[in-house]
């Protein structure tokens, strides 16, 4: 199984992050967390990497499912989802939500990952149309 479900846009990366913010908003997904990688490793260790960003996607009414179906789930929430830029444009990652049934190997889960992975391929596909 991959981990991830990807896009690769054709846009500077800070156009291509205001995007994908949106697309996540328009299927109900707030960003909780954000780590700029780059400024992180610049920072902390003097090295440099491309614009990399990680943002922690939540979708409220799916996460309350998932914490009701099982209360450890918290360990592998919120979705991930990394913005970076690459040779000619921005690649988009977004954690494949299958991998919470997998890990925990709780059935009762299938649903929520079906539909949060579902919305996180409707806001991937919204950024290439």
């Amino acid at each position: 199984m991959d981990h991830g479900i990807a896009v690769t846009l054709d846009l500077p990366f800070a156009e291509a992050v205001e995007r994908v913010r949106t697309a996540l908003a328009e299927q109900g997904f707030g960003v909780l967390t954000e780590i700029d990688v780059r400024a992180t490793l610049r920072a902390k260790i003097d090295e440099e990497v491309e614009d990399y960003l990680i943002l922690g996607a939540c979708n409220p009414p799916l996460a309350h499912r998932a914490l009701e179906a099982d209360r450890h789930i918290g360990l592998l929430l919120p979705c991930n989802v990394v913005v970076r830029a690459v040779d000619g444009g921005t690649l988009v990652e977004a954690m494949d939500p299958q991998l919470l049934v997998q890990v925990t190997g709780k059935p009762e889960l299938a649903a929520v990952a079906d539909e949060a992975a579902a919305r996180l391929r409707a806001a991937l596909g919204a950024l290439t149309a």
